[in-house]
C-alpha cells in the first residue's frame, strides 16, 4: 500500500463528517483513494469543496449535489473514458455516486493516473482570459 505524503486536510475530514451517512462514506472513500494515488497533491477546501492540486493546478475534487456526490476531474474530457460525463464548457468531466458500491476503485485509480498525466492549465485561466492551455 502506498504511503500518503500529504495527509488529508482536517477541513476535508470536517466536510465529509457533515454529510449524511451514505454521502459521508462516499466522501471518505474518495478522499482516501485520491490521497493514496496522488500522494504529492495538496488537498484543501476550495470554493467550499474538497479539491486536490498539483503545483497549484486543480486536478480532482468532489462535492455534494442534491441527489448525489459528484467526483470532478478538471481535465477529465481529455481522459478518453466513456464512464466520465462532460461537465461545463471547459475540459471537466464527472462521475456521480449515490452509494459506496458504485465506486469502482480500479477505474478511480486509472482516472487519477490520467489526472496526473493529462492536465490543462486551470491555475492561469483568469490571467489568460478564459483560454485553457494544455500542460501535459
Amino acid at each position: 500500500m502506498k504511503e500518503n505524503k500529504t495527509p488529508i486536510n482536517k477541513d476535508i475530514e470536517a466536510y465529509n463528517n457533515a454529510l449524511a451517512e451514505e454521502d459521508k462514506e462516499i466522501g471518505n472513500i474518495l478522499s482516501h483513494e485520491i490521497s493514496l494515488h496522488l500522494p504529492e497533491a495538496e488537498n484543501k477546501i476550495w470554493h467550499r469543496h474538497p479539491v486536490w492540486f498539483l503545483e497549484g493546478n486543480p486536478i480532482v475534487g468532489y462535492s455534494k449535489l442534491k441527489d448525489s456526490v459528484r467526483l470532478l476531474f478538471w481535465s477529465g474530457q481529455s481522459f478518453d473514458e466513456e464512464a466520465l460525463q462532460k461537465e461545463g464548457t471547459f475540459k471537466a468531466a464527472e462521475m456521480r455516486y449515490t452509494a459506496t458500491n458504485q465506486i469502482n476503485k480500479k477505474d478511480l485509480k486509472r482516472w487519477l493516473k490520467k489526472a496526473r498525466d493529462i492536465q490543462w492549465d486551470y491555475k492561469n485561466i483568469v490571467k489568460r482570459k478564459g483560454v485553457l492551455e494544455r500542460l501535459k
